[in-house]
């Protein structure tokens, strides 16, 4: 049975945990994990 849906709270914590399938590279260049840090960026307060 599929999990359900996860709550979005404002000011939840949340664990992130990122790994590709079959541990293959999940980003593929420096630009594209560098634009994943700059958009989670706006949305982390800091």
């Amino acid at each position: 049975m599929p999990r359900g849906p996860r709550l979005d709270v404002e000011g939840a914590l949340h664990h992130v945990m990122v790994r590709g399938i079959e541990r293959r590279d999940l980003f593929r260049s420096d630009a594209d994990r560098e634009d994943l840090l700059e958009r989670l960026a706006i949305l982390v307060p800091g």
